[in-house]
């Protein structure tokens, strides 16, 4: 089985062309677990990102991880939830992670999810190597 999983929206009415969007590892499945209002709010913010648009709701996701990284934040109900992705790729949109933040003594990631991003961030950037890589050989 492969650690990502691809989804594809061709184009809009515009003319523009989406990015490739992956999910790395179990992103996919950790995004479907959330509340359906969530998975909305979410759904359309990773759209715009593949037509290239910032949602409001994108924030660099700092704390010490690649610049290259950027996290989507929604609240719901008292919860808040937080899709990790990077557009370090021209041609691509990676979900890192997606998860319901449950820090209760401050705004700080913990410091597994901060590092369990950093290693996706370097399997994105091995999966987009290969691709490049395949692509190429064609």
């Amino acid at each position: 089985m492969t650690p990502h999983s691809r989804s594809t929206i061709f184009s809009r009415v515009d003319g523009r062309r989406a990015k490739e969007l992956y999910f790395v590892r179990d992103a996919k499945k950790a995004l479907r677990l959330m509340p359906e209002e969530v998975k909305d709010v979410f759904g359309q913010a990773l759209l715009d990102l593949q037509f290239g648009d910032t949602p409001a709701i994108a924030k660099p996701f700092g704390e010490g991880v690649s610049a290259k990284v950027w996290k989507l934040v929604e609240d719901h109900d008292t919860d808040t939830y937080r899709v990790v992705y990077t557009l370090a790729f021209s041609d691509a949109v990676y979900v890192l992670h997606a998860f319901q933040k449950k820090s209760k003594s401050g705004r700080a990631t913990p410091r597994s999810i901060r590092d369990l991003v950093a290693a996706r961030m370097k399997d994105a950037m091995n999966h987009h190597s290969e691709l490049q890589k395949a692509g190429s050989s064609e």
